[in-house]
Parts: C-alpha cells; sequence; structure tokens
C-alpha cells in the first residue's frame, strides 16, 4: 500500500517574538483514499470561490480567507486522518535558535517524530497493518529550505521508516516501523498548484490557533488527530 502524507507549518521558529510552531497534515491510506479526499476537498473549494467570487487561481490558504470560510474547508476533512506538532517555543534550548542548520535539524525531528506517533496509532488502533505498507510520499509545501536542507529530511525520514534508527549514546538500534517498506518519496510543493497541501495549511492553522489559545480539549476532541507535543 502507498501512504501518501501533505504538510505545512504554522508559525515562525522564533522564540523572541513567538509562542508556539506547528506541524500539520492529512494521512491518506491509499491511492483511492487520496483521490476520494481530492475530489471531495476540491469541491468545497469550488464552492467558497464562487461565494467569493474569485477566479479559480485564486489560493485559499488559511490567510486568505475568512475564519468561516475556514471552518467550512476543515470540515471538509472530517474522517480525514490528520496529525500536527505543537512545538512550545519557550521550552526550546537556546543554542537551537543560534544557527539555521540547528533550527532546520529540530524542526525535521519535530516533524518526522509528529508523523512517526501519527502512524504508530493507527498500526495501534489497527488502520494500517504495518507489514502492508511500501511507499511513503511526502507532500511539504515549499518554503526557504536550502537545498542540502531538503535533502537532510528526505534521509531523516528514510532513516525513520525505512532503514531504522541507531542511538550511540546507549549503543541501541531501532527498527523501521514499517518492515516492509520499499520507498520513501518527499517532494517540496507549492501550494497555489498542489490541492492537499492547501488542505493541509487549514489543518496546520486550526492546530496553531487552538494552541495559541489554549483550547487544549478542543484539539484533543478533533476526530482522527494525532497531535505530538514538544519538546
Amino acid at each position: 500500500m502507498n501512504v501518501y502524507v501533505y504538510s505545512d507549518e504554522s508559525g515562525v521558529f522564533d522564540k523572541e517574538h513567538n509562542d508556539y510552531f506547528v506541524f500539520g497534515g492529512l494521512i491518506l491510506l491509499g491511492t483511492e483514499s487520496k483521490e476520494n479526499w481530492s475530489r471531495k476537498y476540491s469541491s468545497v473549494e469550488k464552492i467558497l470561490r464562487v461565494n467569493k467570487g474569485v477566479t479559480a487561481d485564486y489560493e485559499l490558504k488559511a490567510t486568505q480567507v475568512s475564519n468561516k470560510e475556514k471552518g467550512k474547508l476543515f470540515r471538509a476533512l472530517n474522517g480525514c486522518y490528520k496529525f500536527g506538532a505543537v512545538i512550545n517555543e519557550s521550552r526550546v534550548l537556546d543554542r537551537i535558535y543560534l544557527s539555521k542548520k540547528d533550527k532546520q535539524r529540530y524542526l525535521d525531528y519535530a516533524y518526522k517524530i509528529a508523523v512517526k506517533r501519527a502512524f504508530e496509532n493507527l498500526i495501534q488502533n489497527k488502520v494500517i497493518n504495518s507489514d502492508e505498507v511500501e511507499r511513503l510520499f511526502f507532500y511539504v509545501d515549499e518554503h526557504t529550505t536550502a537545498t542540502n536542507g531538503q535533502y537532510e529530511l528526505q534521509e531523516a525520514l528514510e532513516q525513520e521508516f525505512k532503514l531504522g534508527t541507531y542511538n550511540s549514546k546507549y549503543d541501541t538500534y531501532y527498527p523501521p516501523i514499517f518492515r516492509k517498506m520499499k520507498d520513501v518519496k518527499l517532494e517540496y510543493c507549492n501550494s497555489a498548484s498542489k490541492l492537499l497541501v492547501r488542505a493541509a495549511d487549514i489543518v496546520a492553522n486550526k492546530i496553531f490557533y487552538l494552541a495559541r489559545n489554549e483550547k487544549e480539549q478542543e484539539l484533543k476532541g478533533i476526530q482522527n488527530l494525532t497531535v505530538t507535543y514538544l519538546p
């Protein structure tokens, strides 16, 4: 089975001026599921564009729509498996913010752990049979990550889900959760041309809003959403 992960981020990773940084996104199990959710979300976008009187190239990201419209887009994803990472920036070590490389490494770690926790939850609840997952496709909203940074995230995801990880400090090997994994692909996308990355943006924005406003119970109550809190 192929599994598709679409994701975006919300907030700025800068503890001097920001409280939280969030990743959010969708986990779609199989090609048919991906196509079904694409059709469903696209139809809701079309209705909103007609109601707003905007053209087909108008990008319906969280920054471009009203709270009411965000609610409609988010409800269109009811029943879809979702994940999120909420990083409390005040708790992140100061030294991590000193260089772009350290910041990116921490964000890559947060991202892969949030996805892993969501997968583990789906496996535990018998939604996924871990032996049936052969390929993972990650679609991430493009941002200012340098090319070598993109390569490092690809490597981190391959290590986590295909090869397994090794902790030299404790001389421990952690096998991958998908034992028959054949391939892990990562693609950075422009959300203007990637429908489900826009859907991931709506999810990330929702998580960010609830985290900032300390509405943890409401966040916990969202159907099919696994949230990981860091650090």
